[in-house]
């Protein structure tokens, strides 16, 4: 194939990005749109990167070294991107390639002036903008400086922004190439900035534009505070006018530099409205040409806009679609789930079939639409109180677009005589032998499931999921499952309300609830001290966990490989651990006491909502630094003793709230009912954990199914690689199967949305429109400083806080206060060795507060942006009485 070393930007599209990068091939797409004003120029293709690259041997060892570097080691990431930035600009540009470059400049006019702006393969891309990683030269003048600074250009690929940025994203440096834009040069009355979509809230009816005077290097370098406008419906509904005291103008010689505006003009509008509403509806041209909402840069000349470029606004929250143009509203599953974390494909398909109503997807998350339940005051009423009661900023959310009256129509309730959308279950009686009932039913589904799949290979498999899917819906749907969690929950609400009113006690069903029978959840926490038990009277096996946990905390899974003697590149298969275990002294036993909480436990993990996730079955050293923690902190017996004295703590606080109780007015009665809610909380409260296992056990069995089936598709040359199945959907999976083709490409770019989906964090409620929301807590009983959360276990503690946003980093010690985004059932075994807990994430009947309240451990949830306002080692007090985080120091 013939090198192309230049192309004009009329022969450039979106399609062109491995020849132009993301960059250039924006600029031949919009100079495409009719209407659209781009200047002229072209573009130095990838295949002159590669060929200075290829004259340049040193590169590929530097390139080496820099792959080899710890991610955290920026120092040496300075050192290194400094010398192959300086060996690329050093580089001769041969001859041919100058030519090519010179005649491109005198069919554009040799003596003009230029802007030569950075082009990357890996930029401007609907996953990752890496806005401002590259560089542009602006007025740049003659051949000579042009040729230098498309060298210059090369080289920032290599900047240490840009290595960095490209490291945290899990980008190869190899596969990222640079083309070069030579535009003619644009001399601006103002320029500036415009978001076809609100950049801060995500609503996409909503445009902003930024203006300054002179060139736009003034607003991006942060040198002025530029004019701010914002239009809806084709009006400017809001301006901020900026005291625009410094612009950057272009010099007749070459460069540029900072000049002084006129005081009488620094405080006049950039532009005027008509102006602004004339950008914006080209901006919308540009956006539905493009698809997607845009950043895009323009210029303003002779009452003219030029467009300098667009890019995606990768920002964003995804929509989702819908096949309507009605409004929507969404509420996030993941916040109800405590998994806040993107999932793959198959994932999310998988949790859709599974679900008791429609979810959908964005931006690697789900939704469920609430739309038509906000839509009657009866309904709506209901779906306020019970999503409240979960999680407030939910609510306040959800009441946010409420009370904008044009946004959910207001309908009337149904007709008397109609039955309600969903009726609550009448109550049943106070009954240990139903969990027991209930409990026994899960297991048997779970049973009859594993035996019966155990046969099903190819389409045949599929047909059975779909009928094992309806069973799993059942099971979930059970009305004696739903009343069971209802009847903990009720009592729960009804002995905070009742004690609070007749005692003044605060969150008294906390105490209440310590050590309730039957949570699979706390039982597997204090299983784990069981473990350790087993473990700690042996050296060697203790010896053996600390080299796989100092491994593990080296470098990760590749090191623990090595010291395994395995080659796995997926990470530490199961068999290989436990082996490796066996044959210390003690291993034996060891290795049979894990197995026996694997075989408990197994099928839980991080995230464990997404089927693609690594089971601890799967990958047992994920609990090394659980075993490790407890093997050192506590001692024989622990897990015994810690139930014994929650359930000691419960009694005795009953014994105090009914007599204290009998001493009222009306005193007998009011005893009377509360040790009947009492006995009904615990009863029923353990229950609220057993659905979800029952869910996850069964996810287990549908993945080991599944990936058998992958192993035959790779055995069969239709896919590389297993966990490639994890970017198809169910269905996509099932004609796979069928058909024995994958399409590579959707596998590919199904893996760069997931990476650029991990990047973003999803709101608890989202419109149609874009408009992404958090809520807020709106209360005036928080302490000036101290952080506001959701009280979901009563009491007050003060500790050290550990941020840990992976439960494989957690390094713990007695009386640590675990701050983290969110928790679910596989965070569990942490809980027994903290002194309190803080969320980002979570609600009164969630998994954190559930096993939070079981282990007696004050907590705060639903903390916004708590682990990046409290910092590590910091000294914190946890009032999980009253709902709020005090940083002491």
């Amino acid at each position: 194939m013939t090198e192309q070393y230049v192309l004009d930007l009329q022969e450039i599209d979106e399609s062109r990005v491995e020849a132009v990068g993301g960059k250039g091939a924006h600029l031949g797409g919009l100079s495409r749109i009719e209407g659209i004003d781009v200047p002229d120029g072209f573009c130095v293709t990838t295949d002159a990167f590669r060929l200075i690259m290829a004259k340049t041997p040193s590169i590929d060892e530097l390139l080496d070294r820099l792959a080899r570097l710890h991610p955290d080691d920026r120092e040496g990431t300075r050192v290194l991107s400094a010398e192959i930035r300086r060996t690329v600009e050093e580089t001769l540009v041969p001859d041919d390639l100058a030519s090519a470059i010179t005649r491109a400049l005198a069919r554009h006019g040799d003596r003009a002036a230029y802007a030569v702006r950075s082009s990357a393969t890996a930029e401007d891309l609907p996953t990752a903008s890496f806005a401002g990683q590259q560089d542009t030269y602006l007025n740049v003048v003659g051949p000579a400086e042009i040729l230098r600074h498309v060298s210059r250009c090369w080289a920032s690929l290599f900047t240490e922004r840009a290595v960095t940025y490209r490291r945290r994203n899990g980008i190869d440096h190899r596969t990222v190439h640079m083309a070069v834009v030579v535009q003619r040069m644009v001399f601006p009355h103002a320029s500036g900035i415009l978001f076809t979509a609100d950049p801060v809230t995500g609503d996409r009816r909503t445009a902003t534009v930024d203006a300054g005077f002179g060139l736009g290097e003034a607003l991006v370098s942060g040198l002025v505070n530029p004019d701010v406008f914002t239009v809806r419906h084709g009006e400017v509904v809001t301006r901020t006018i900026g005291a625009k005291q410094r612009a950057v103008r272009a010099l007749p010689t070459g460069g540029t530099r900072e000049v002084e505006i006129d005081p009488r003009q620094q405080e006049q509008p950039a532009l005027t409205d008509a102006q602004v509403v004339r950008l914006v509806r080209a901006g919308r041209r540009i956006e539905a040409h493009f698809g997607r909402p845009q950043d895009i840069e323009w210029c303003l000349v002779d009452d003219g806009f030029r467009i300098v470029q667009s890019r995606p606004i990768t920002t964003l929250f995804p929509v989702p679609e819908s096949d309507d143009q009605e409004k929507h509203v969404y509420v996030s599953v993941g916040h109800q789930q405590m998994m806040t974390d993107a999932m793959k494909p198959l994932g999310l398909s998988m949790w859709q079939a599974t679900a008791m109503v429609p979810m959908h997807e964005a931006g690697g998350r789900l939704f469920v639409d609430v739309t038509r339940r906000l839509t009657s005051p009866a309904s709506r009423a209901g779906l306020l109180d019970l999503l409240g009661k979960g999680d407030p900023l939910v609510r306040d959310a959800l009441e946010t677009v409420l009370d904008r009256d044009d946004f959910v129509p207001s309908l009337p309730d149904p007709e008397p005589g109609r039955p309600p959308g969903d009726g609550a279950p009448a109550p049943i009686g106070t009954d240990p032998a139903i969990v027991t009932e209930l409990i026994g039913r899960s297991r048997e589904s779970v049973a009859a499931l594993e035996r019966d799949i155990r046969t099903k290979t190819g389409p045949e498999l599929f047909d059975f999921l779909t009928e094992a899917f309806e069973e799993h819906k059942r099971v979930l749907g059970d009305p004696l499952s739903i009343q069971a969690i209802m009847a903990g929950m009720e009592a729960t609400w009804w002995l905070n309300d009742k004690l609070g009113e007749w005692l003044g006690e605060k969150n008294a069903a906390d105490t209440l609830t310590l050590s309730a029978p039957d949570n699979i959840t706390s039982e597997m926490g204090l299983a784990l001290l069981d473990v350790a038990d087993v473990i700690r009277p042996w050296p060697e096996v203790v010896e053996f966990l600390q080299d796989v946990r100092a491994a593990q905390d080296a470098q990760g899974v590749r090191d623990v490989r090595d010291a395994l003697g395995v080659r796995d590149v997926r990470g530490v298969p199961a068999e290989d651990f436990l082996d490796g275990l066996a044959q210390r002294e003690g291993g034996p036993e060891a290795r049979e006491a894990l197995e026996a909480y694997l075989d408990r436990y197994g099928m839980r993990c991080v995230g464990e909502i997404d089927i693609t996730r690594p089971r601890w079955r799967e990958r047992p050293d994920t609990l090394v630094p659980l075993i490790l923690d407890n093997v050192r902190n506590f001692g024989p017996g622990a897990a015994e003793q810690r139930f014994e004295q929650g359930r000691q703590k419960a009694q005795e606080k009953e014994q105090d709230v009914l007599s204290r109780l009998r001493a009222l007015p009306d005193g007998d009665r009011k005893a009377d009912e509360t040790k009947r809610m009492i006995d009904r909380v615990r009863t029923f409260i353990g229950y609220r954990e057993y659905p979800k296992y029952g869910i996850v056990s069964r996810y287990f069995i549908y993945k080991q199914a599944l990936l058998a089936e992958a192993g035959r598709l790779v055995r069969a040359g239709v896919i590389p690689e297993q966990e490639d199945v994890f970017y198809l959907t169910l269905q996509e999976f099932r004609e796979a199967v069928v058909s024995h083709r994958v399409d590579a490409g959707i596998v590919q770019r199904r893996k760069e949305a997931f990476r650029s989906y991990r990047a973003l964090t999803p709101p608890r409620v989202l419109t149609s429109d874009g408009e992404a929301l958090t809520g807020a807590y709106r209360r005036d009983d928080v302490p000036a400083g101290a952080l506001a959360g959701l009280p979901v276990s009563a009491g007050t503690v003060e500790g050290r806080a550990r941020v840990v946003l992976d439960v494989a980093e957690a390094d713990l010690e007695p009386g640590d206060i675990l701050v983290t985004s969110f928790t679910d059932p596989s965070w569990s075994p942490l809980f027994v060795g903290i002194a309190g807990l803080v969320t980002e994430v979570g609600g009164l009947m969630t998994h954190g507060a559930v096993i939070a309240r079981e282990y007696g451990l004050p907590a705060v949830v639903g903390v916004e942006r708590a682990t990046r306002l409290i910092r590590d080692g910091q000294r914190i007090r946890v009032h999980g009485t009253d709902g709020y985080v005090e940083i002491l120091s």
